[in-house]
């Protein structure tokens, strides 16, 4: 649709700057006086075929331009664009009013390129000075109320310092703390305020996780847009997309802190190098397993639960497993049960801020201590 639009476009600009131009050109091969071709219906579809022909070879640069620009534009705000406009607008104005002596001046130069390097110049510095001195403009354009009574004066104040300290920011979520899921309980009880916002490149990457030929990661991708589901269809949680994308940076961590950074946003994750980055660049960060830290953790010693032995550990005849949400199980004697679906029974488990991890032996192995120790004791 897009590209049909701008052939149409063309096609009228073509035939208007046929009616225009084309004359020129018979008189320059000597055909003015020829009716026949010098008239302006032969002159516009002339033109408009001249400019379909084009439209065949550049409408999709066009439409590839007119989407980026697209996209530069839905990242800047809205306050922005308006004061931008506003100023250029002004400048050229400016520009138009300065540039009338150079007309009358009977220098080529001057009488005609001059005015146009005034002009663009002109609503370049008009465009710089409304983008930059926002605040300043704002107050310019302010209402300007009557004194206040200072009874009145001093509650505009405390509402005003209100609205400050309720203020939330953006809470960004990262991939890693979508597909762990315990954001959606948090989220649910009230304990994170504010708007959660999930860019599109998270929700590509989560997307490619999902399709991945791994079967954990495909579901731990799976589980991850299943979060994100429940979040936007509680009614408490306020959820929003982020479309706009940095193509320049190739790294979705990256992008994230340099999206935090342009929205004054916090991100929200549990990945430890992510948080250390953030951090170090001074973006807030709200990190889950810091928070989990402070909690009684998710299992006990002597609970019981089914998992998938899918490699060895470091230590010798150590098996590991993973939880949906992505928590490494280490298993006692676990490299006799590889890739098998096994009972385990929890001995300990560790918080820190890198993640968490479970510590559990095989549930027959308990029972068989117990048959040994029960058949000696009747010994």
């Amino acid at each position: 649709m897009q590209k049909r639009v701008i052939t149409a476009l063309m096609v009228l600009a073509g035939a208007s700057l046929g009616i225009s131009l084309m004359p020129i050109a018979w008189q320059a091969i000597g055909q003015t006086q020829n009716e026949w071709l010098n008239n302006n219906i032969t002159n516009s579809l002339l033109g408009a075929l001249i400019f379909f022909l084009l439209s065949l070879l550049l409408a999709k640069y066009i439409a590839a331009g007119i989407r980026k620009i697209e996209e530069k534009l839905s990242e800047l705000s809205l306050t922005y664009l308006l004061f931008g406009a506003i100023g250029s607008i002004i400048g050229l104005m400016i520009g138009v009013i300065v540039s009338i002596p150079f007309y009358n001046w009977d220098i080529p130069f001057i009488n005609g390129i001059a005015p146009i390097l005034v002009m663009v110049l002109l609503g370049y510095l008009g465009f710089q000075i409304g983008t930059t001195r926002i605040d300043e403009w704002k107050k310019v354009f302010a209402p300007k109320n009557k004194k206040a009574e200072p009874q009145e004066q001093d509650e505009q104040q405390m509402l005003e310092r209100k609205i400050a300290d309720h203020f939330h920011k953006y809470k960004i979520l990262d991939t890693s703390v979508i597909i762990d899921g315990r954001i959606y309980d948090i989220a649910k009880t009230g304990f994170l305020e504010g708007v959660l916002l999930i860019p599109n490149f998270v929700l590509y990457e989560l997307q490619y996780i999902a399709d991945s030929g791994d079967s954990l990661k495909r579901v731990r991708g799976r589980r991850g847009l299943d979060i994100l589901n429940a979040l936007q269809k509680e009614e408490g949680i306020a959820v929003e997309m982020y479309e706009g994308d940095f193509e320049d940076i190739s790294e979705v961590d990256s992008k994230l802190i340099k999206l935090a950074k342009l929205l004054d946003g916090v991100v929200v994750t549990n990945d430890y190098n992510l948080n250390k980055v953030s951090e170090f660049q001074n973006v807030p960060v709200l990190n889950i397993n810091a928070l989990a830290n402070a909690v009684k953790p998710v299992v006990i010693p002597g609970e019981s639960m089914h998992v998938l032995v899918v490699k060895a550990g470091t230590e010798r005849q150590q098996g590991v497993a993973y939880l949906d949400d992505g928590t490494m199980v280490v298993v006692e004697d676990g490299q006799h049960y590889m890739n098998e679906h096994i009972e385990v029974i929890v001995t300990s488990a560790l918080q820190t801020a890198a993640g968490r991890m479970i510590f559990a032996k095989p549930a027959h192995s308990g029972r068989g201590i117990d048959n040994k120790e029960g058949s000696k004791s009747e010994k």
